[in-house]
């Protein structure tokens, strides 16, 4: 079969409009173990099915798009980079995104491989059209660029190639072509900062992430919203929460919290706020976080009274991460009778509320419940069967009655809430 296909492949080459011959080729090699395939590596001539691609017919180019896929499989990185760079390029700027996608796809393997990669970090003008396929239209194409410049950036050579060099220039320009590709290079950025201190660091002395925090605290409250989750994945690290504190972001969090009641259009990030002072509590301690920060757990417990779904959902999810360890559990049980009404607020919306919130209550509640055999102490089993007693005048009917419900996902995550209660 692998002759067949090198057959089909060498005719290609001698005709200027060879539809025919690629539907058969791409037939053939749906049928070629690709493990054949690479033992003919070296009689692979792709340079044919590069000129064809950049024809005007859709269906040639959708056909030579599926050959390529599965032809550069069966060729190394290395040689991908080596012999075929002036196909890459030109990739990234062909009209169609399939074009582009597989082309990214072969940068994605060339910076996955040690070998490969610095062919791709002494190419400045293939690394330049990476950085633009951020700016452009499709989704699947950015996302593709980005995760192909986070993988270089693992390396020094990387981070120098991508922050010390005329490329920086270039992503501050992509940045301009609107607000969603500003977004897109935050999110590259949040990326590679995470990754260690010193990625942190060429991030930080570039002014994009300056750039950023700069955002979520002016006055644009659908920008805030967007650069929550952001920061939020860099609180996810050491070294991030480490800075945000440093540079005082983790107070101006919590003052604008303070500061939400007086603003009508606090619905729009206050939700992403609260999420993140959750991770924040998880992640570092419950105790440290909820008293040096009290507005949060204020904001917490007042979302949960809320007539809005949304802000009750949030505040029920960050209830179930504050109490997922004996830390956080012993924080909510020392707010005394205002956690029994809180309980008492879940159970109520676990049987009322629409069926996404009633699960949402319910893993909550599971989380709340649960304590490693380790951790069973009298003083915390009497606490929980407290708790258990405050959600509902009969908790074992509610739980009983939802468990009955004919929906899987509610009736798992009753069946969860028994499980942790009998532990």
């Amino acid at each position: 079969m692998a002759a067949q296909a090198l057959s089909l492949l060498r005719e290609v080459s001698r005709l200027e409009a060879p539809l025919e011959e690629l539907r058969a080729l791409q037939s053939v090699l749906q049928s070629v173990p690709l493990s054949e395939l690479r033992e003919q590596a070296a009689e692979l001539r792709l340079g044919p099915l590069f000129s064809l691609i950049n024809g005007n017919h859709r269906e040639q180019t959708t056909l030579c798009v599926s050959i390529l896929e599965r032809l550069l499989q069966a060729l190394e990185p290395v040689h991908v980079a080596r012999n075929l760079r002036v196909d890459l390029q030109r990739g990234l700027t062909h009209p169609n995104d399939s074009v582009k996608i597989l082309t990214l796809s072969q940068v994605r393997r060339i910076v996955e491989n040690s070998d490969a990669v610095t062919e791709i970090l002494n190419n400045a003008e293939l690394l330049k059209q990476i950085v633009y396929c951020i700016g452009g239209e499709n989704l699947s194409v950015a996302k593709a660029a980005i995760k192909s410049l986070s993988r270089i950036s693992l390396t020094q050579a990387g981070l120098e190639a991508l922050f010390e060099s005329n490329l920086l220039d270039d992503l501050k320009s992509v940045m301009e072509t609107n607000d969603i590709v500003r977004y897109r290079v935050y999110e590259l950025i949040v990326e590679i900062s995470s990754v260690s201190p010193e990625s942190l660091n060429y991030c930080t002395t570039s002014g994009l992430v300056t750039q950023l925090l700069r955002e979520l605290t002016g006055e644009d409250v659908l920008v805030r919203a967007t650069c929550i989750e952001m920061v939020t994945s860099l609180a996810y690290t050491h070294h991030g929460r480490q800075y945000l504190a440093q540079e005082g972001v983790i107070d101006q969090i919590s003052n604008i919290i303070v500061g939400a009641d007086s603003d009508p259009f606090s619905s729009f990030y206050l939700p992403g706020f609260v999420k993140f002072f959750g991770n924040l509590a998880i992640m570092d301690s419950p105790q440290q976080i909820c008293e040096r920060y009290p507005v949060f757990v204020e904001k917490v417990f007042e979302m949960t009274e809320s007539q809005d779904p949304t802000m009750i959902g949030i505040a029920v999810d960050t209830i179930g991460i504050l109490g997922s360890n004996v830390e956080g559990k012993q924080v909510l049980q020392k707010t005394g009778t205002r956690f029994e009404c809180l309980l008492m607020r879940i159970g109520y919306q676990a049987k009322n509320a629409s069926t996404e919130l009633k699960i949402r209550c319910l893993d909550a509640i599971s989380s709340l419940f649960y304590l490693p055999p380790e951790q069973q102490t009298d003083d915390l089993l009497r606490m929980t069967e407290s708790w258990f007693s405050s959600l509902s005048r009969d908790p074992l009917e509610l739980f009983r009655g939802i468990s009955n419900q004919p929906f899987l996902e509610l009736h798992c995550a009753a069946l969860r809430v028994f499980t942790c209660s009998a532990l």
